[in-house]
């Protein structure tokens, strides 16, 4: 029972304090789809993701996310369009969803900007009822009401690349969705739920220090209405352009190792490790995130910038 209510307590924060929502991902520079939907198309070839995340090991209840995405260019690479589907659960809570992308691409001097438009819905379940209270209380009202609501929502981002540097900010979802219904038990006691706006800024940069040695360090800012701003920091080393290891520092949260593989020219593999600096880690023994990338083809103007973004 402890182990399900601290479950429970961090959702329930989560919501109050209007923490952060969305997913989180280790490997966010392989998952930038889901933070900016101008990124659609920026790889000039048809791409495929995959990232699956177990979270605080140990804790049962404890986040699950595993999360698809598909992006290409369009023929005359103006246009970018890209979906992904996803799949969040935290104890008691499942938020399952899919988002379609469309990104304008203009090119520059050295690069390409990107405007950038996604929308989509999310099915939020909460099933309160399953929660076993103590034999013998009272019967609770906040837990006697289930939650199975359709959550729709839209987002924009501006994304801006070139063969060493990205720069990009979004706003995934812009409309503050209430988990609950209007007549439900929690609204009446003022509890209310909902979705809070959500700003991610990124960027990277690849600096070459020998021909077979390339440091990339990047970063994600996340903000969101009412709490405090989390940065993501992040550094890889490449070594000749087909092994990466890394580090991270997620602020006021954990330290992560990072690995990558390039396996051949179309595929990729990741492995992320997180390690909790917080009081929770006395409860876990860390998380686990694997990121799998294939490319279905390759075109002669392809640049150089997408193997490392």
């Amino acid at each position: 029972m402890k182990k399900y209510f601290l479950v429970l307590f961090c959702f329930i924060s989560a919501l109050s304090a209007k923490a952060q929502q969305d997913a989180l991902y280790t490997q966010y520079m392989f998952n930038t789809l889901a933070v900016n939907p101008a990124y659609a198309g920026s790889r000039n070839v048809l791409s495929a993701t995959a990232l699956l995340r177990t979270q605080w090991v140990g804790v049962e209840g404890a986040p699950e996310t595993q999360t698809i995405s598909f992006d290409a260019a369009m023929p005359n690479k103006r246009v970018g369009l890209g979906i992904q589907v996803f799949n969040d659960e935290l104890g008691i809570t499942k938020t399952t969803g899919a988002y379609a992308s469309y990104a304008y691409r203009i090119p520059m001097n050295k690069g390409t900007l990107a405007f950038g438009l996604q929308g989509g819905f999310a099915q939020f379940r909460a099933d309160f009822s399953s929660v076993q209270l103590n034999t013998g209380s009272p019967l609770d009202a906040s837990f006697s009401q289930n939650i199975n609501k359709t959550l729709p929502n839209f987002g924009f981002g501006v994304y801006y690349n070139t063969e060493k540097f990205y720069f990009g900010v979004a706003t995934p979802h812009l409309l503050n969705n209430r988990f609950t219904d209007e007549n439900s038990v929690a609204v009446s006691n003022n509890l209310i739920a909902k979705q809070y706006l959500h700003v991610f800024i990124t960027s990277g940069y690849v600096f070459k220090l020998t021909n077979d040695f390339k440091l990339k360090p990047s970063f994600l800012i996340k903000g969101v209405f009412g709490a405090p701003i989390q940065a993501d920091l992040s550094a890889s080393l490449w070594i000749a352009d087909r092994l990466s290891v890394g580090g991270q520092y997620r602020t006021g949260d954990a330290f992560s190792g990072l690995f990558e593989l390039q396996v051949s020219e179309q595929f990729r593999v990741g492995y992320a490790y997180d390690h909790t600096v917080t009081k929770l880690g006395n409860y876990n023994s860390g998380s686990h995130e694997i990121m799998l990338r294939y490319e279905f083809g390759f075109t002669k103007d392809r640049i150089v910038a997408p193997r490392y973004f």
